[in-house]
């Protein structure tokens, strides 16, 4: 569907493809940096990988932050404080406790047991889930052919960066607790944004997210204290570790939301791709995740799950 001309003069410099294209690149750098940033918070708190309690509360602070943020920065963008209706508080606190609670309990405990490289692509496949929820579940979609293949090139990536069948049925490299709690979360990922569809008919979703993301973050933080956790800032590291992690969800949703504003969604969700990209690099840079980041099978990997984004989001017809 084209964009309304009052749209395209009001937006037109995010309809504008090399300002769209850095601006998706910036949106994938942020969240790409979120697996490097969170095991470096691990470090920076001294949160170990068997204290459970204390990761909770490090994930209910940043997504309270993240929540404040994102109704600031919305706000700011439609010129008025965000305020749900009456009537979307039930899907804020349906969209809480799946998004947020269910999703990122999974997420922390995962890169507490995981490498920041596997954890990055296996989360992708969050990507090709989305698509089997919205089709077979929902209902939103059909399947073609072009989405399963799709669907089956990244997720033989997944299987690849795992070790493959064989290690799969010997239980070798993959664990519960790391491995298994990333495609766990990623199941609830895909649940939230079929959700997000249906809840955002009647409420704004930059305010559904924002809201959602406060009280998700609230209840982690509540159990995570209630099960006896510590939350210590021992450093200004860790002040601004904080800071960045609450603005790698509100920054990088508040400007992704913007891009589907004014462009063709098929513009934008096929440019994707960059987040496991960027997942693999800074995990290597910043985690000294190198040799496992540029190994034939982690770079085939990589490959594989690129490759299956484009295809799911590359339409037959192109929009302008």
């Amino acid at each position: 569907m084209g964009l309304s001309n009052v749209q395209k003069e009001k937006g037109a410099i995010w309809a504008w493809f090399p300002v769209t294209c850095l601006t998706a690149i910036f949106c994938c750098v942020l969240w790409g940096s979120a697996s490097p940033a969170i095991k470096i918070a691990y470090k920076l708190f001294q949160i170990g990988p068997d204290d459970t309690a204390s990761r909770i509360m490090l994930a209910g602070a940043r997504f309270m932050l993240a929540g404040l943020m994102t109704i600031v920065f919305g706000s700011v963008l439609a010129r008025k404080l965000l305020i749900p209706k009456k009537e979307s508080w039930k899907s804020i606190l349906t969209l809480s406790l799946v998004q947020t609670v269910g999703q990122y309990y999974f997420f922390f405990m995962a890169l507490a047991n995981t490498s920041g490289v596997r954890g990055s692509i296996i989360n992708a496949s969050g990507n090709f889930i989305a698509i089997l929820f919205a089709a077979f579940i929902f209902r939103f979609e059909k399947m073609t052919l072009r989405k399963m293949a799709g669907c089956l090139v990244g997720m033989a990536g997944i299987l690849l960066i795992l070790g493959g069948g064989q290690a799969l049925m010997a239980g070798g490299r993959v664990t519960l607790a790391g491995e298994g709690a990333m495609l766990m979360a990623d199941f609830f990922y895909a649940a939230s944004g079929c959700l997000i569809k249906i809840f955002s008919r009647s409420e704004n979703p930059v305010t559904l997210s924002g809201y959602q993301f406060m009280i998700g973050g609230l209840i982690l933080f509540a159990v995570g204290a209630l099960m006896g956790g510590h939350l210590i800032f021992y450093t200004s590291g860790c002040v601004l570790n904080m800071l960045y992690m609450g603005f790698i969800s509100a920054g990088a949703y508040t400007l992704w939301g913007v891009l589907l504003k004014y462009n063709p969604v098929s513009r934008v969700s096929i440019l994707g791709f960059i987040n496991p990209v960027m997942g693999v690099l800074l995990s290597a840079l910043f985690l000294g995740e190198g040799k496992e980041a540029f190994s034939l099978t982690g770079l085939l990997a990589l490959l594989l799950v690129s490759a299956g984004i484009i295809i799911v989001n590359t339409s037959k017809k192109t929009t302008g």
